[in-house]
């Protein structure tokens, strides 16, 4: 069996198109999402292997791994916008970010280290720009997002030299989950003009400097938190 990259949440706006540029570029992938129907269809069209799990599940690993055991890298793209003032913030909406942002990852990452590490592997992990900017009624996430860039750090020096890991911050993506914020046309536009790059980011934006950070392209980059943000978190 070849190596892969593995590609979790692979029908986002970020992961589709990490995958096809990944597979675009002569590489083999296997994808990972919970809707099935997004992720067959995206599979087929590419021409790839897939697994369908939710890492919201327990055991969702043991699932991929049925199905594919050897990686040289992985791309953590699943993400959310939890949005709350914090008087209406329960434990619950923080142990749920955690366990899709954070744990799962981590989850995923003891699942293949032994692979990633016999095949001078890399790893991929996804922050925000709300982490190191601060935002209105963004505690949840931008604290669960904050412990994606603690573990990055602290995996990349624990890693080192046979194992990457770097994490990409972007700022507000065209995507499903943001839709329910994007439709407003005042609101969208409100916020591309706050980016000095004056848009919002597209899925590939993002998905470009992960092609490059877990690939061998990047070869001597480690535990690095990088931002595709328009500017909005140094200039603006």
């Amino acid at each position: 069996m070849s190596e892969k990259y593995l590609i979790f949440g692979a029908t986002g706006s970020i992961g589709s198109s990490l995958s096809k540029q990944l597979k675009n570029s002569g590489n083999d992938i296997h994808l990972v999402a919970r809707n099935e129907s997004e992720v067959s269809a995206i599979a087929s069209k590419l021409g790839c292997s897939f697994t369908v799990a939710d890492v919201l599940e327990e055991g969702f690993i043991e699932k991929v791994k049925a199905d594919v055991s050897e990686v040289k890298g992985i791309a953590y793209c699943v993400g959310s916008i939890d949005l709350k003032p914090l008087r209406m913030v329960k434990e619950e909406d923080f142990n749920k970010c955690m366990k899709l942002n954070l744990y799962s990852a981590v989850e995923a990452i003891k699942g293949y280290q032994e692979s990633l590490k016999k095949n001078k592997g890399s790893i991929v992990l996804f922050s925000t720009v709300a982490a190191q900017r601060g935002f209105t009624n963004h505690a949840i996430i931008a604290s669960t997002k904050a412990a994606v860039e603690g573990l990055t750090v602290s995996l990349a020096a624990e890693f080192a030299p046979h194992i990457r890991v770097n994490c990409v911050a972007p700022s507000l993506t065209k995507s499903k989950i943001a839709e329910p914020m994007l439709k407003n046309t005042a609101i969208a536009e409100g916020i591309a003009k706050a980016h000095p790059l004056k848009r919002l980011g597209e899925g590939k934006d993002s998905a470009s400097l992960a092609k490059f950070l877990i690939t061998d392209d990047s070869s001597w980059v480690t535990g690095q938190i990088i931002a595709v943000d328009g500017g909005r978190s140094k200039l603006s």
